[in-house]
């Protein structure tokens, strides 16, 4: 069940995260946006985790996708 709950709300992140950077991508790289962003969210914000529950984990998912996808445009894609 963790495995699916991790590719439920890394396709909702991913997805949030790629509207808000204004980034067009497909549905495989949306939930490895999502995914990415969900680990480097959960490590960065683990306090607001322990407080906030699930919706602490969407927020830090989606701004670690967001995170993501600025280190993506700046430094690897040019």
């Amino acid at each position: 069940m963790g495995i699916v709950w991790l590719i439920i709300i890394g396709a909702a992140a991913g997805f949030l995260a790629t509207r808000l950077m204004n980034m067009e991508t497909g549905i495989v790289e949306t939930i490895a946006i999502g995914i990415g962003g969900a680990l480097i969210g959960g490590l960065l914000l683990r306090f607001a985790l322990a407080f906030l529950g699930a919706i602490g984990g969407l927020v830090g998912a989606v701004l670690g996708a967001m995170l993501l996808i600025w280190v993506w445009k700046t430094y690897i894609r040019k």
